[in-house]
């Protein structure tokens, strides 16, 4: 199966702090892939490789800049976008959309991570 999107990196200047931030609001452990020749910290989210699931991490190093401007990226926020949602504050981050209503497409809200990413979340519930 194909997916519009395969991959994702979300750029951050202190990876220590943002494995903690996404580790609190997604529930899921970030796995440690750093590469010291290249002077990069890396860690990728839990997904399912093997069933074509789209992956991604997070990304320390030179020429990874953090942005409120860019594209933006929808995590799964799972059964209910309430639950990741509710972490967001607590771990660091900024609201900056409720938990909004888009019709038969679910629901959504957008956060600025503790790196100045502008983030969202989508669930069905």
């Amino acid at each position: 199966m194909k997916h519009a999107i395969n991959w994702f990196e979300i750029p951050v200047t202190n990876y220590e702090r943002a494995k903690e931030f996404y580790s609190t609001v997604m529930d899921s452990e970030i796995t440690d892939y750093h590469m010291p020749e290249q002077n990069m910290k890396y860690g990728m989210f839990t997904h399912d490789r093997d069933n074509n699931g789209v992956g991604g991490g997070l990304v320390e190093a030179e020429g990874q800049i953090p942005t409120s401007d860019g594209p933006t990226l929808y995590l799964n926020g799972g059964d209910d976008l309430s639950l990741p949602l509710g972490k967001v504050e607590t771990a660091g981050g900024k609201i900056i959309m409720p938990k909004t209503d888009i019709g038969e497409n679910g629901f959504m809200a957008q956060f600025i991570d503790t790196e100045g990413n502008r983030i969202a979340l989508h669930s069905f519930m």
